[in-house]
């Protein structure tokens, strides 16, 4: 019988700065904040996929005293995470991010949260399989309003991925802006916008099923 992953100790290097993970982390942060900058006044829509704790978005969005333009729904199934979700968002004051305890592999959990211009893809890619990861890309354009981002995270582990999932993007409608590669590190950090034209969400279908449970 396989072990169980404890979602809510994946989350422990995050603690250490120096980790791999937090400085991940910091990447996407920066490219939410970068994002944010480019479309000043706006009101948006952010739906972050397998949120874990929230870190990236609640972290980006804290002390922003715009942050109430943004409307975010927060997808994440293990119950702990949510919880700490909920918490950090809420000692941030941040009433308009949502965190619900959903299957966010299944895309009936999005009624209600997209189409987003803002999507986040951060620690999803790693834990499916490549089918999936191309299920996932080629349903995009469900989840996305007209000139979205999503900012996806993968590592780059042999065999690496992420030339073909690049690929798989743009033959979904995105154009890249960004690909993060640090040389001493195995992960990666993309951005891509969409330049496609978003489709209506079909909430029979599905995305993807976590290999580690």
């Amino acid at each position: 019988m396989t072990a169980r992953t404890d979602w809510q100790a994946w989350h422990e290097p995050y603690s250490d700065e120096g980790s791999p993970l937090s400085r991940r982390l910091r990447l996407v942060r920066r490219e939410i904040t970068a994002w944010l900058d480019e479309r000043p006044g706006e009101r948006l829509t952010v739906a972050s996929v397998c949120a874990g704790q929230g870190h990236d978005l609640v972290g980006a969005l804290a002390g922003r005293a715009d942050a109430p333009r943004v409307r975010a729904t927060l997808l994440e199934y293990d119950a702990g995470n949510v919880a700490a979700a909920r918490d950090a968002a809420g000692r941030a004051g941040l009433a308009n991010v949502a965190v619900e305890r959903a299957n966010a592999g299944r895309l009936s959990s999005y009624v209600g949260a997209v189409p987003a211009d803002l999507v986040l893809l951060a620690g999803v890619f790693g834990n499916v399989t490549d089918h999936d990861v191309r299920r996932t890309v080629a349903a995009l354009p469900q989840l996305c309003a007209a000139g979205a981002t999503v900012i996806w995270t993968r590592t780059r582990r042999a065999p690496d991925l992420t030339p073909a999932l690049r690929g798989w993007l743009r033959d979904a409608g995105f154009v890249e802006r960004a690909f993060h590669a640090p040389e001493d590190v195995l992960f990666s950090v993309g951005v891509h916008r969409f330049a496609g034209t978003p489709r209506p969400l079909d909430v029979s279908g599905d995305l993807f099923t976590f290999i580690r449970q």
